[in-house]
């Protein structure tokens, strides 16, 4: 088949790699265009940019409804991978075989945009990815393929992710040969339905108030993005690893103790052991490191 790749974060990657080694030929790819970020603001293009470019692929990057028109035609099917822009109803007939989307949950479970970070939120250990048709709805598509993935204890989202994206890219092999056969995808069952609504920078602040699981699965879930915080001293800290402390030590919740070199607060249960921190305007650094720079008085607390 002809195949066009609509996709911007780095998780199709593994997609495209896959195509430029199957029978298929990778037309082009069309992501989103470029975005101001840094400091800087300065204008850089996505992952998916970089990678057609390295890879010699012609690259789309349309703004207007007229230009998403013109950038879906001439192929027979188009992959949709972390797009992150809607796709018009009368766009979906322009390629033979319409549009295929690679959702990172078993649908219908998690439908949305952070179905990763949600599902590690609520403490899941499976989850799994779906290849469906898209329709004019949000992910409610009829489905092609499925495949199940038990989730790491410790696997925080960036590494579930990593991992959903081979498997997602491999099974398009899978459902590419299921089209050429003229085999149809089932509906989605409306049993189990939920939700993955984006992620806010207010639910990445900790609640020191939560049960020690509750906190850790949520350092899990929105590392790297956006990112879990509290306040010391009144400055944001992000905290990129933590685990459970189960020798009893009780602290009051928010309330910081140090034994050591290690870095211990206080939950609703047990204490959370902080392993990785990264202060404001710094780079990550382990706890032993920021508690011999932050000279920690007994009874501080993060909040």
């Amino acid at each position: 088949m002809i195949v066009a790749v609509a996709a911007t974060a780095d998780v199709a990657i593994p997609t495209l790699e896959w195509i430029t080694k199957s029978k298929h030929q990778l037309f082009r790819v069309i992501t989103t265009p470029d975005s101001k970020t840094g400091r800087g603001k300065v204008s850089t293009a996505s992952p998916v940019a970089l990678w057609a470019d390295h890879h010699n692929v012609e690259v789309l990057k349309p703004k207007s409804h007229k230009e998403m028109n013109d950038a879906f035609q001439d192929v027979d099917i188009v992959l949709a991978i972390a797009y992150g822009r809607i796709l018009p109803d009368d766009l979906l007939h322009i390629p033979k075989h319409g549009f295929l989307n690679l959702h990172f949950s078993l649908l219908p479970a998690y439908r949305g945009a952070a179905p990763v970070q949600r599902s590690i939120l609520n403490g899941d250990v499976v989850t799994g990815i779906t290849i469906f048709r898209i329709d004019e709805n949000l992910d409610t598509g009829p489905i092609y393929v499925q495949k199940v993935f038990n989730v790491s204890e410790n696997a925080n989202c960036q590494q579930v992710l990593d991992d959903l994206s081979i498997i997602g890219a491999h099974a398009f092999e899978e459902v590419l040969q299921m089209i050429e056969e003229g085999k149809d995808p089932f509906p989605q069952s409306e049993i189990g339905v939920s939700f993955a609504p984006k992620v806010r920078k207010e639910e990445a602040k900790i609640d020191w108030h939560m049960p020690a699981k509750k906190i850790i699965d949520l350092v899990r879930a929105f590392n790297p993005n956006p990112g879990v915080w509290t306040l010391h001293r009144g400055s944001i800290l992000k905290i990129t690893g933590a685990a459970e402390e189960f020798t009893g030590q009780k602290l009051e919740p928010g309330v910081i103790r140090t034994a050591g070199k290690r870095l211990f607060i206080g939950t609703a249960s047990n204490s959370v052991e902080i392993l990785k921190i990264v202060p404001a305007g710094k780079k990550e650094m382990n706890a032993a490191d920021w508690i011999n720079g932050s000279r920690l008085i007994e009874g501080e607390i993060f909040e």
